[in-house]
């Protein structure tokens, strides 16, 4: 899935669930309660999960767009924001607004939800800001590195994979380094008649250990950017990465989190 190969996508399989949560308590005319599974938080981190970047603090605004092109010509454009905080110690906090996923909620009002993951303690919290809650899981660390092949982009290192060096520019007052790698679907693969070629440009800041902009071309899904705007390279309040004092914190045995992403 292309969103997640984005700074903020990895919430999208988080997000969604949350959303359906939000819709099982409050669900939109026309829709009934009996969305499955009920309102439960899933486990979602900022940057690659399980990858701990340490001195190297900052908070961003992280803006993801979805553009898709139908086959009768119909466009459909998806805005989601998120915030995002890391302190020295790699500490993060993503703040996802739910805002933009019309296509899940129609005019409904979906809450901001806050991901916390906390490599010193070992734990993960997702904070629910309506009920005031936080669900606990075990922060895990990444189990593939690199070379991995995740679903949905380019896989260096095969035959039909090119990358090719877009050079160094600045972006957001940070120096980042970008590359574009296209791989390309052979006619026939997957019973189309002409090549498939998908595109993922990406620049990456060696200064944050992040990306500071990605975007990700597949014909058959549309295109994803994503941007990291008003960034500041303050170290961030240490509260921020806290579960408030009158939250009540509960055990998630079932979370599921998004596979790790690799550089």
């Amino acid at each position: 899935m292309p969103l997640a190969k984005s700074p903020a996508g990895f919430l999208l399989a988080a997000t969604l669930t949350l959303a359906a949560g939000a819709l099982a308590q409050n669900p939109p005319p026309g829709r009934g309660r009996g969305m499955p599974g009920g309102a439960r938080f899933l486990g979602a981190q900022a940057g690659a999960p399980g990858r701990v970047v340490k001195n190297a603090p900052y908070a961003a605004d992280a803006v993801t767009e979805i553009t898709q092109t139908l086959p009768d010509g119909n466009h459909i454009h998806q805005v989601s924001t998120s915030r995002i905080y890391r302190d020295t110690e790699g500490r993060t906090r993503v703040e996802q607004s739910l805002t933009g996923l019309n296509a899940i909620a129609p005019n409904s009002k979906l809450p901001t939800v806050i991901f916390l993951q906390d490599p010193v303690a070992g734990t993960s919290y997702a904070l629910d800001t309506t009920r005031k809650t936080a669900t606990r899981s075990a922060w895990q660390r990444a189990g593939r590195g690199p070379g991995q092949k995740g679903p949905g982009g380019p896989r260096p290192g095969e035959d039909n994979v090119k990358t090719d060096s877009l050079g160094q520019k600045t972006m957001e007052g940070l120096a980042v380094d970008g590359t574009r790698t296209t791989m390309v679907i052979a006619a026939g693969q997957l019973g189309n008649e002409q090549p498939i070629q998908i595109v993922t440009e990406r620049w990456y800041s060696a200064d944050l250990q992040t990306f500071v902009m990605t975007r990700h071309n597949d014909p058959r899904a549309g295109e994803t950017v994503t941007k990291l705007t008003n960034v500041s390279r303050a170290e961030p309040a240490h509260s921020l990465f806290e579960v408030p004092a009158d939250f009540k914190v509960v055990e998630d045995t079932h979370a599921v989190r998004p596979p790790a992403q690799s550089k």
